[in-house]
This record gives C-alpha cells, sequence and structure tokens, in this order.
C-alpha cells in the first residue's frame, strides 16, 4: 500500500481533458484553480465523481461563490504544472490556486532539487498573480532511501513555511489505512475514498475562501 503514495501517474491512460470548471457557478464569480496528477483527475473513476467535483457541491452548500477550474493532468509532474500555470492564471485569473503536484516526479526519478524549484516557480508564480496558495504534500515510500524519503517530504512544510502558504501535509491521510478505498493498482483511491480526500483539503482550504468575492 505504500506505493500508492508516490506513484500517482504511474498507470498511464490518455489525460482527462484539463482546465475544465467542475460545476456551473455566478457568471463572476471568481476561479478557484486545482492543479494536480491522477490524484485529481479523476483517474480510473467516473466522471464527476472526484474529489474535485465535490469541493463545487460543498462550496456551494457552504455558500461560497467559486467557480472551480480542474486543470489536472494524469501522469502530471511539477515541471507541466509550471509549463501550464502561466497561461492558466492568464485565462481563468483564479482568487486560490491549489497545488497537489511532485509525487510523480519521484516516481520519475527527478532530482529534489529540480522538484523544489518547480514548486517554488509555482508557488511564487501564482502569488505573483494574486492568488492565495494551498500546498498539499505527498510522502514516497522507504524503498526510495531514507534520506531521499525524508527531503521529499520535508520540501512541502518548508516551502510552505517560506513563503507562508497553507499546507495539506499529506494529501492520503485519511485513506492510506484503507484497502478497500484504492483501486485494483493499489494506487489510486476509488470513488468512495473522494469524499474522504475532500475532508483532508477543506480545513486548510476553508480559511482562504471569502464571500462575496466576485469580481
Amino acid at each position: 500500500m505504500a506505493l500508492a503514495i508516490s506513484t500517482a501517474g504511474q498507470a498511464q491512460t490518455p489525460a482527462r481533458s484539463a482546465t475544465r470548471a467542475t460545476a456551473p457557478a455566478s457568471a463572476a464569480a471568481p476561479a478557484l484553480l486545482v492543479l494536480g496528477d491522477s490524484l485529481s483527475a479523476e483517474y480510473g473513476i467516473a466522471r464527476g465523481a472526484g474529489w474535485v467535483t465535490l469541493l463545487q457541491d460543498r462550496l456551494r452548500q457552504e455558500r461560497f461563490d467559486y467557480s472551480v477550474v480542474n486543470a489536472s493532468i494524469s501522469g502530471e509532474t511539477t515541471i507541466g504544472g509550471k509549463t501550464r500555470l502561466p497561461d492558466l492564471l492568464s485565462r481563468h485569473r483564479p482568487a486560490i490556486v491549489v497545488i497537489e503536484l511532485g509525487a510523480n516526479d519521484a516516481l520519475r526519478g527527478l532530482p529534489l532539487q529540480t522538484t523544489e524549484a518547480n514548486l517554488r516557480n509555482l508557488v511564487t508564480t501564482a502569488q505573483k498573480a494574486g492568488a492565495s496558495v494551498l500546498l498539499i504534500g505527498m510522502r514516497i515510500p522507504p524503498n526510495y532511501g531514507q534520506d531521499y524519503t525524508e527531503k521529499f517530504v520535508s520540501l512541502y512544510p518548508r516551502l510552505a513555511g517560506e513563503y507562508k502558504v497553507r499546507l495539506v501535509p499529506f494529501f492520503l491521510d485519511q485513506v492510506i489505512a484503507r484497502q478497500d478505498w484504492f483501486q485494483p493498482d493499489r494506487i489510486h483511491p476509488t470513488a468512495a475514498a473522494q469524499p474522504a480526500l475532500l475532508d483532508t483539503v477543506w480545513p486548510q482550504l476553508k480559511p482562504l475562501l471569502k464571500r462575496g468575492t466576485a469580481k
């Protein structure tokens, strides 16, 4: 089960189309952009069943008027996110950017310095565009070596502290112990696990939300 922590895009399928609004909001509602990998791209589950779609429902229930834009792609790395983010910011002008990337960097053996530099770029680019940032952390299994594993895990809290952004320490925290919440690949959470993913993100996201923020 530890494998599920680190291989968020190993099984390859055609990428879900990125940059889609999960549900209609008011025309002037500010955007909330989710930039992630397969864990946020509804890999292996029905479209509309993922935690990002559930987030739009939660926002409506809580009377927060945001338009959620899911720009997640299966297999995405931090360098891919860095490449795509400027255009996403230009098109959607999001008030909030949720960054859920990094696990596939480890899978592909990218140097930690590269992952760190890319995450820094993602955070600072979003901040310079006027967006609040939520950073979602991941962990990797010990077979990558203790030094690499510890340094990878420490990237997220260190960057969150440095740039004063909110942090979800471990995205799969409420899911990893439930084997029945993983697909047969033992990598990707099932539809049944998606509410738990949202519940992991929500406490850190909610303080960034504002009512009556329509542009």
